[in-house]
């Protein structure tokens, strides 16, 4: 199935958005299903959508973030709704960040993959460290056109996100989870998500002005 990939940067209110052109042949409707163990090395530590779920895992209210890492509007959402994030997962939400990858072709060097690669190296080490790796990355993120952060760098934002250990760097080099990945978010983009970033509150899809102002109290509300 093919699915062809980013293009356009759209505003909305406060928050932009960037928007997905994909295929609608072989359509799966609903949220990401599951990625098959024939679609590569399956990470450790990722629900069976793969996402990776920071919080209580027996939460009443669950928040879906899709994100691309090389997403300029990703990067504005989280800077504006890290905090409510971090503090929502200390007080019983569950975060399920479901990192995909379309923006390859706006670096040299597809960094958009190696980057979400690397979510899944560092998750199968420590999700406790997870939310200050994924604000680092979007800190430390490089400008569209461009070749991209090296996986040297990666590994140094893991590093200083606490994932010392060396087989998360050799992840990263090696591109481990890559297969898995181009076939997870191709049945991502095949579903409700059209637009990065995406957030779900319990399976509810929220609107742009949510997204701007009022992430906490659709959390708040679905208590």
């Amino acid at each position: 199935m093919a699915v062809v990939a980013a293009l356009l940067f759209a505003v909305v209110g406060v928050v932009g958005v960037v928007v997905v052109q994909k295929s609608r042949t072989n359509v799966i409707s609903g949220v990401a299903t599951a990625v098959t163990a024939s679609s590569g090395t399956t990470p450790a530590g990722v629900t069976a959508a793969g996402a990776v779920r920071v919080g209580d895992s027996n939460a009443k209210v669950v928040v879906r973030v899709v994100a691309d890492l090389q997403c300029p509007a990703c990067k504005q959402f989280e800077k504006r709704n890290a905090k409510v994030l971090e503090d929502a997962a200390g007080n019983g939400t569950a975060i399920e960040y479901d990192v995909i990858s379309f923006l390859d072709r706006t670096s040299s060097t597809q960094y958009s993959s190696r980057a979400a690669n690397a979510s899944y190296c560092v998750a199968g080490q420590d999700h406790s460290k997870y939310q200050g790796w994924f604000a680092a990355m979007f800190e430390q993120q490089p400008a569209e056109g461009g070749s991209g952060l090296p996986d040297s760098k990666l590994i140094e934002i893991a590093k200083s996100a606490g994932y010392t250990d060396p087989s998360v760097a050799q992840c990263i080099t090696d591109r481990k989870y890559d297969t898995y990945l181009r076939d997870k978010t191709e049945q991502v983009l095949s579903g409700d998500v059209n637009a990065t970033p995406t957030v779900f509150v319990n399976g509810k899809k929220l609107d742009s002005s949510q997204l701007s102002n009022g992430l906490g109290a659709a959390i708040a509300a679905a208590r």
